[in-house]
């Protein structure tokens, strides 16, 4: 492995004639400031076809709106940094500025990041991740560039937060008869270092740019609110959860507010309790729950089997919902699950067990300081693995999986539902991508192959966009992500669908039992109209956003149900100005003159001077600063106690 500079790199990987065919790692794992040298060196080159494979170009977000950029740009700044290195690639994308030899294929875009941009759209390709490396490996890869961890004392490397792909595609080359691509690797002082089945072979890399001495920060995801609706989600699922078993959890509010109920449900069961059974009064007799899930604290614990590590499993692992502990071993496993190990077996699964496997890990600052701040023994618990591994039980272990993941629940997420129980998670009907498939059909998959085990997807019913209020259940859609022959159970804010092995018709009273009181009438008589059901809606006439806000309200006064259970990166102030700029934001779409009248007629409130200040807008000049500071008054009025 030679030391070189990055400049040095790009020269070697543009050495030759022909096409450069790149290959870089999901997420966290690129090297931006390599990335953007070679970018730049490619639309320098119109001779030599660029093609990049990669996934999830993270960027941060770009204001537009006065308000929008008065909020974020201050704290872009200071979350990101002022000279964060943006992917250009991705700007270029976003611009349509892309030189026409110059091609990013993604398997997974940034969620709706990418919509309305045509070259992105035309150039991705929909895989499942467990096929990515077979597809990419086709493609006859020229090189390959990936950021890397370092061990301080051992000096040795680690894939880090990225182990998911790139052995996997190694092994693909080889397994086609083609030639290695060369192998760049980048080292980047805070990233986490990962052991294990992380720590790269050695002689792996051909070239090896040392960090920068002022590195720029890890790409961080804020942590944002849970709404009453999808905290509501979150207790429902995790009431599904059984002690003992298997968790695979995704990103994003609706799993946030899963995380939080589970470490309620173990450290302040009470107040679970009390909050479930305030959402559904007849819980405790629910044959559902007592068949698949529980209540109780978690005494054995769940072993965490995740393509994603994400904020939630630290808190899950530091309250002690993550902790049942798997070893390589299928004798040792096979006498856990008979219930025959004896006291040696036992302290062998402590000594040596893994309570966390995962492909990838992305998420908060938190997240990245709590996996560089793990002793050896807690580090040696967390195995960073490849996706061909945690994403399938079909890599020549299956017994052995079968018997690690037992009880195994996989949450997660979808935009929309049909009232036969497929699912609608990663593209629109008129075929545009919004994200990906990923892992999810993967992990719906291996539920109904694993015994005793359950997918479950959960969406909100009632979903606020331009056009108005759209119900989260639709009766059918020109795309579905998840095909209704694999429905099993589908949970949003008013309720848990149980659809496995149902018929249609059940499948159809099912969801219109969970569907918004305001849509349920309209999917009713498109149900009838089909011939597939003859029954009544009169099941989710209850079922209104207010109401679930009043049920909710008292334990978000208590301080059970905070806006930010995971943390936040959002000081008080900013925590203020997020709830009125959603609340002027929302108001907007009702009729903005309507909302300019109710602003001038508003008396400026008279103790919300640092929110002001925050916004630039304590002083307006001229008649547009001056509106603009009325609306935000407005809207700060309107949310001062909510």
């Amino acid at each position: 492995m030679r030391i070189v500079h990055r400049a040095q790199a790009v020269e070697a990987i543009f050495a030759g004639s022909g096409p450069i065919v790149l290959a870089a790692p999901l997420g966290l794992g690129k090297p931006n400031l390599l990335l953007n040298a070679l970018y730049q060196a490619a639309c320098q080159r119109p001779d030599r076809p660029f093609s990049l494979f990669t996934a999830l170009s993270l960027a941060p977000p770009t204001p537009s709106a006065d308000l929008e950029r008065r909020f974020l740009q201050p704290f872009l700044d200071r979350h990101f940094g002022q000279d964060y290195p943006r992917l250009a690639y991705v700007d270029d994308q976003i611009a349509g500025r892309l030189p026409a030899h110059v091609h990013v294929h993604e398997f997974y875009l940034q969620s709706g990041a990418l919509l309305r941009t045509a070259g992105a759209q035309r150039d991705y390709i929909s895989l499942n991740y467990t096929h990515v490396a077979r597809s990419v490996a086709a493609r006859g890869v020229t090189a390959l560039v990936q950021l890397l961890a370092r061990d301080p004392d051992s000096g040795r490397l680690s894939f880090s937060c990225n182990p998911d792909l790139t052995l996997d595609l190694l092994d693909e080359i080889r397994a086609l008869g083609l030639e290695k691509p060369l192998l760049v690797g980048e080292v980047h002082e805070e990233l986490p270092f990962m052991g294990g089945s992380a720590v790269v072979p050695d002689g792996l890399f051909d070239y090896l740019i040392e960090p920068e001495a002022d590195p720029h920060p890890l790409f961080a995801l804020p942590r944002k609110p849970v709404s009453d609706a999808e905290y509501a989600i979150g207790f429902y699922a995790s009431t599904l959860v059984r002690d003992g078993g298997t968790l695979q959890i995704g990103i994003g509010a609706l799993s946030d507010g899963l995380t939080h109920a589970l470490v309620l449900r173990q450290t302040r069961n009470a107040d679970y309790r009390r909050i479930i059974k305030a959402l559904w009064p007849a819980v405790e007799e629910s044959e559902l729950v007592c068949r698949w899930g529980g209540l109780g604290e978690f005494e054995q614990g769940l072993f965490g089997a995740s393509e994603m590590i994400m904020d939630g499993f630290c808190h899950l692992v530091d309250s002690g919902v993550v902790k049942r502990h798997v070893v390589d071993d299928l004798a040792l496993m096979q006498r856990v699950h008979d219930g025959t190990a004896d006291d040696a077996d036992h302290e062998r699964l402590k000594r040596e067990g893994e309570i966390l496997h995962g492909g990838f890990f992305l998420g908060s600052k938190h997240l990245y300081q709590w996996l560089r701040q793990r002793s050896p023994e807690q580090a040696r618990q967390i195995r960073m693995t490849r996706i061909s591994h945690i994403n399938e039980l079909y890599g020549g272990q299956e017994a052995l999986e079968r018997l690690q993941r037992r009880e195994a629940r996989f949450f997660n997420t979808c935009m929309m539902s049909s009232l036969l129980g497929s699912a609608v998670s990663d593209a629109l009907e008129d075929g545009r991508v919004v994200s990906g498939i990923g892992g999810q059909y993967n992990f719906v998959a291996m539920a109904h192959a694993l015994r005793e085990s359950r997918s479950i997807l959960m969406f909100r019913a009632r979903r606020e966009s331009a056009k108005g209020a759209q119900s989260g259940v639709v009766f059918n859609y020109g795309h579905s992500s998840i095909p209704r022959h694999l429905r099993d159970i589908m949970i949003n804010e008013y309720g848990i669908a149980d659809l496995r092995g149902r018929s249609d018709a059940e499948c159809i009273d099912a969801m219109l039992a969970i569907s918004d009181a305001g849509f349920a009438q309209g999917l009713a008589e498109q149900a009838r109209a089909s011939g597939k059901w003859d029954g009544s809606a009169d099941s989710a006439s209850g079922n209104r956003a207010a109401r679930l806000t009043e049920c909710l309200a008292p334990f978000r006064a208590q301080g059970v149900l905070p806006d930010f259970p995971l943390g936040c990166d959002f000081n008080a102030t900013e925590q203020r100005l997020i709830k009125a700029l959603g609340w002027l934001k929302r108001r907007a779409k009702r009729g903005k003159l309507r909302l300019i009248v109710e602003a001038m007629l508003q008396a400026p409130p008279a103790d919300e001077s640092e929110a002001f200040e925050r916004m630039g807008l304590a002083r307006p000049a001229g008649v547009s600063e001056r509106l603009t500071a009325r609306l935000l008054g407005l809207a700060l009025a309107r949310t001062a106690h909510r």
